[in-house]
């Protein structure tokens, strides 16, 4: 018997909230078109800070840039030394003129693409034992010639 009202109440007691409506739920209708654009309620919000820069240079009316700040730009590359290499998303290097020259305490710091020395020989690569500089020269047939110089790292 027990089994039975068991059976019975088990088939009609999906049945028994059938056609009652509440109230509070009877006018609401909500529609969200990019359920994915929502931002996860779970998850801290991300503020980005704007970057502050500092100006070290002056415009000139022509385009010229006129700056006070030290350059490596003139510096022969046998005096550059690099001390120090920084890994990560931009590379940079560190680096220090030998001694002897009215940089020598100054500290500079380098990036892919710049242009070092008196022949302006570009910065091709980071690595993590030194930098390498790519000059253009002219051989004794006056063809351009690329030379690759290894700069390493430096323990002062």
């Amino acid at each position: 018997m027990f089994k039975y009202y068991v059976i019975l109440s088990l088939a009609f007691f999906p049945m028994m909230g059938i056609g009652r409506e509440y109230p509070f739920f009877k006018d609401i209708k909500t529609k969200i078109k990019d359920p994915f654009e929502l931002r996860d309620p779970f998850k801290r919000k991300i503020f980005k800070r704007k970057a502050k820069t500092k100006k070290a240079y002056e415009m000139t009316a022509d385009g010229s840039v006129f700056s006070n700040l030290p350059s490596i730009d003139n510096v022969p590359l046998n005096q550059i030394r690099v001390v120090g290499i920084l890994l990560g998303k931009d590379r940079r290097a560190v680096a220090k003129i030998s001694k002897g020259t009215t940089l020598g305490r100054e500290t500079f710091i380098l990036k892919e693409g710049m242009m070092l020395g008196i022949d302006k020989a570009e910065l091709k690569a980071i690595l993590p034992g030194g930098i390498v500089v790519v000059e253009k020269i002219k051989n004794v047939y006056d063809q351009s010639e690329y030379i690759e110089t290894i700069i390493p790292v430096s323990a002062e």
